[in-house]
């Protein structure tokens, strides 16, 4: 049982050695002084970790969501994502992504085509058409 403690141990803290990003860097809602840290053109609207996680993943980037974790300037806002950039012998892990802020980029352009943002948006669309389709189903009667 102590071998297995150990093991977790040490994927802690090589994790700890990630990089980190919270939602809110990559949040067009925000401004920088509230924490924003890309272009506002290029930023997307409330990301969240899972799709930050997700999009790291199709990026081929290793990803921790740590959703235990509040962001220093909002504690309200719960949750961020450990990414590993560089391999420990100082390699990057993806050659086409170098540095954090080309990350939080790519990030940013990929959720919004995120699949479950796609079904809110096609269930808002729908409920809002199934709302003129009901009283005509009324009148049938």
């Amino acid at each position: 049982m102590d071998v297995g403690g150990s093991g977790g141990g040490e994927l802690r803290s090589s994790i700890k050695k990630w990089k980190i990003i919270y939602p809110v860097y990559l949040n067009s809602k925000k401004t920088v002084a509230e924490g924003r840290r890309i272009a506002i053109t290029k930023a997307c609207p409330d990301p969240t970790c899972i799709e930050i996680a997700d999009s790291c993943a199709y990026l081929k980037i290793p990803c921790a969501i740590e959703l235990d974790k509040a962001y220093p300037r909002d504690f309200f806002q719960v949750g961020r994502v450990r990414v590993q950039l560089v391999n420990d012998d100082g390699t990057p892990v993806n050659p086409a992504i170098k540095t954090k802020k080309q990350l939080m980029i790519q990030i940013a352009e990929l959720v919004p085509k995120h699949h479950g943002r796609t079904k809110k948006q096609e269930a808002a669309v729908g409920s809002s058409t199934g709302t003129t389709s009901k009283p005509k189903k009324k009148n049938r009667k």
